[in-house]
Order: structure tokens, then C-alpha cells, then sequence
């Protein structure tokens, strides 16, 4: 910056000393102010040549091209999800939603929520089977129940059953493919995250032909079908 000042300075001086040599003639050659300044212009002109042919080659080329403009999204336009599968699971409490699910397998869980869904709520609805299955999987999360299905589905206390399939004295043979089916993917479903807004943390169930005694003391949350269910305090 300061030899590009010292240049234009000199290029300043020498075109106003030249007007002033043109205009004077009684200035002497020996004496010209006009020479000297085309002395210091060239010593001036070769230290920018000997400055620039020291830049490295990407930093002049970065200072011809200039500085990038800062680009702006499209107005109106939306970013997209780096993977759009991993959004929330999307459920339509129907049987033709159900029935286009993949055929559903899993591990001794997943069995076990699917036979309490087939042997408790298979009479049900799409949506009371998918109640049903919230309520296990929302004792699951509860310290007050064990932290697996399998554990919840089983548990027993004070000479009965949580579930009564469990210790009914029946043999547990699901001899309805197509409900068994159902059962399947509803639990496939729910295992792999799908949302629990049908019972608002219901942890207990009833059928509407009983009535224990639990009902009058816990709040109620919801109605679906034949079944009612209720929130522990």
C-alpha cells in the first residue's frame, strides 16, 4: 500500500514539474527536476515488479478473482432432511394401513406384546389394539412395573395374572392367522417408536362388563371400543 502511495506521488510530481519545465525555458538540462523524478519512478516501478513476483501464485489469483458473495437460500424454499426416514412414524389406526405394513418378526418382546395384543384386544378395533399395546409399553417405562414387555405381560401378584391369557389355564395358541397377523404388525409398529396419543399414559385397562375397584380411584383417560383405561396417580 505505501509503494503504491510513493507511485502515485510520483506520477503526481512528474506531470505538474513537467507543466512547469514546459512553461519556464530558462531551466537548464543539467538542472531538469523532470530527470530525477524518472530516475525514482523507475527504481519505484521496479521494487512493485520485484514485490509482486514475490506473492505466491493462489494469492494473486484469489486477489484477481475477490472475495466470494455470501449465497442465500431461495425465498420460499426448504431445506431437505439429511435422512427423511428417521422422522417420526406416521400412524393410521386402520386395517388397510395395518395390512400394508412388512410382514412383522422380532425377538421374544416383540412376541410377547404380540400375543397380549391377540389374546386381550384382538375383538377390538385397529385402535383398541393399538391402545392396548400402549398401555404395556407405557407400564415398561414406569419404575413401578418391570422394564420389559415380556415382564409386564407376565407379572403376576396377589394369586392372579396383570393379564389374564397368562394364567387363564388355556393353552396360548393364536389359532387366528390373519389376527395374529394384525397383532404382529401393531406390535412391530409400536416396538419400533410409533407415537402413544390414543391413551394419555393409560396404565391400566378395563373391559366395559367389569368393573374393579381400581376404576373409582384413578383418573380416567380415555374410551376405545369395548375397553376403558386409566392413568395410575
Amino acid at each position: 500500500m505505501r509503494l503504491h502511495q510513493a507511485w502515485t506521488n510520483a506520477l503526481v510530481a512528474l506531470c505538474v514539474l513537467s507543466g512547469a519545465a514546459f512553461a519556464d525555458v530558462t531551466v537548464s538540462h543539467s538542472n531538469d527536476p523532470t530527470s530525477l523524478i524518472g530516475t525514482q519512478f523507475a527504481s519505484l516501478l521496479d521494487a512493485e515488479y520485484n514485490t509482486v513476483d514475490a506473492v505466491p501464485q493462489a494469492r494473486l489469483s484469489a486477489m484477481a478473482v475477490g472475495p466470494k458473495a455470501a449465497t442465500k437460500p431461495l425465498l420460499g424454499t426448504k431445506a431437505k432432511k439429511a435422512n427423511p426416514s428417521t422422522g417420526p412414524i406416521l400412524v393410521s389406526y386402520t386395517a388397510d394401513w395395518v395390512a400394508a405394513q412388512p410382514p412383522a418378526t422380532g425377538d421374544a418382546q416383540w412376541n410377547c406384546l404380540k400375543m397380549a395384543l391377540y389374546f386381550e384386544a384382538r375383538g377390538e378395533t385397529i385402535k383398541g389394539q393399538f391402545a392396548v399395546a400402549e398401555v404395556i409399553l407405557n407400564r415398561v417405562d414406569s419404575p413401578r412395573y418391570p422394564n420389559t414387555v415380556c415382564g409386564v405381560v407376565e407379572q403376576g401378584g396377589g394369586g392372579s395374572c396383570q393379564f389374564s391369557f397368562v394364567c387363564d389355564g388355556a393353552k396360548n395358541t393364536m389359532a387366528d392367522p390373519q389376527a395374529a397377523e394384525t397383532a404382529g404388525r401393531i406390535a412391530r409398529v409400536m416396538l419400533d417408536g410409533a407415537p402413544r396419543g390414543l391413551t394419555g399414559g393409560a396404565t391400566y385397562f378395563h373391559n366395559r362388563t367389569v368393573w374393579p375397584a381400581w376404576a373409582n380411584r384413578f383418573p380416567r383417560t380415555a374410551s376405545i371400543g369395548s375397553h376403558m383405561f386409566y392413568r395410575q396417580p
